[in-house]
């Protein structure tokens, strides 16, 4: 991968935009062990824990008032362990008790359809979906970014997921999204299946994770692009989506890629439509964000990284006179060093690249576009970035 990108001007690269605060992916036990996004007891003391997605910490459990009602050491409220707990999803998100109507958190009230629990394997293929479905959740609520059911909380415009096997005779289940309802085939998530469909579509980046971005983003286009005003940036920048969908789709899996791609979208796919070019690029800015904010959590900052490297400038924004430019631009180039380091630790592994795309001028004019979209949805285009803001 060339990093040495059009467009930019040669500089140093400094710590990540200041703190990162919102979505932190490093916690600690009241034991002061470690503990991790996914844990719901200690290892070291066995003290349960639970992850608090408004706080954004996982934090030790202390006994309430009532059986199965919690304190946070460190916070005032009750709390419930979601009903997902004991369940396959093994789900370790808190719920406060004075939502009295919901006994599953707001990750796992999203869920409309999940397969069926009593197959093993099944279970097992929902367990890895809803691990991923939560580190995906946890971050669009750091960003207050709008997160409600559209099962029981949001009717109209909320968000809903069906997790689905195809049929043994029936036409195979395709992941996508149609009015806020997320439609993931459950054998994505197992490994040799989505391998072998990566490799068989020619995609360099296949996870689970991506899925969710990727499909999330479908779902913010329509709730905070059309119809809106920054529905004819969109246009000007992405493209007309009004262009014939199915039309564009099946030119692409008739001759491939558009010719020259890489020059103006993320990856080979967001050449399909602009929606999909969207989708794409929301995904990517939602992988930089999650995974930039989880290393500084670590305190592994890209100065500390020896490597030359040429920074995008304000000439590569989508409004470069924005009062937050600088600090888009500090997570645009903070994120290039860091995946180009992250790759070759890859390498050294004997695995895929950690990151196997480059950026162009253009692909990060978009990226640039999609931030704005995020910070006026949070109400933070003033100039302070979606990851300073503080709880």
């Amino acid at each position: 991968m060339n990093f040495l990108q059009d467009g930019g001007t040669a500089s140093s690269i400094g710590q990540f935009p200041q703190s990162l605060a919102t979505l932190q992916r490093a916690y600690g036990c009241r034991c002061n062990s470690a503990v991790f996004f996914l844990n719901s007891h200690c290892l070291r003391c066995d003290a349960p824990l639970g992850y608090e997605p408004y706080i954004g910490q996982v934090l030790s459990l202390l006994p309430g008032p009532e059986p199965d009602i919690w304190q946070l050491a460190g916070h005032e409220g009750l709390y419930r362990r979601c009903a997902n707990l004991n369940s396959p999803a093994a789900c370790n998100w808190l719920v406060r008790v004075d939502e009295t109507d919901h006994a599953y958190c707001v990750a796992c009230r999203l869920n409309r359809t999940v397969p069926d629990l009593s197959s093993p394997r099944d279970a097992a293929l929902w367990g890895r979906i809803e691990a991923a479905k939560r580190r995906v959740i946890s971050a669009l609520i750091a960003l207050r970014l709008p997160v409600r059911s559209r099962v029981s909380e949001d009717l109209q415009q909320g968000l809903a997921f069906d997790f689905l096997r195809s049929p043994a005779n029936g036409p195979r289940v395709l992941t996508g999204h149609e009015d806020g309802l997320i439609t993931l085939n459950i054998e994505e998530a197992d490994d040799v299946t989505r391998e072998q469909m990566r490799t068989s579509m020619h995609e360099p980046y296949r996870t689970l994770v991506g899925h969710f971005r990727h499909e999330i983003g479908h779902y913010y286009w329509d709730r905070l692009v059309a119809g809106t005003r920054w529905h004819k940036g969109f246009r000007e920048l992405f493209g007309d989506e009004q262009i014939d969908y199915a039309i564009a789709l099946q030119q692409n899996y008739e001759y491939g890629p558009r010719p020259g791609w890489a020059a103006r979208h993320v990856s080979a796919y967001a050449s399909i439509h602009p929606w999909e070019d969207w989708a794409e690029t929301w995904a990517h800015y939602m992988h930089m964000v999650d995974t930039l904010s989880t290393a500084n959590s670590f305190d592994l900052h890209p100065e500390s990284m020896s490597l030359p490297f040429d920074c995008f400038g304000r000439d590569a924004l989508y409004s470069p006179e924005e009062e937050g430019a600088n600090s888009f631009l500090e997570l645009i180039n903070s994120w290039l060093k860091m995946a180009a380091v992250m790759n070759e630790l890859c390498r050294s592994m004997g695995q895929p690249d950690f990151y196997p795309f480059a950026l162009s001028k253009t692909a990060v004019t978009k990226l640039h576009f999609v931030h704005l979209v995020a910070c006026d949805s949070s109400g933070t285009c003033s100039g302070q970035a979606p990851w300073e803001l503080k709880n």
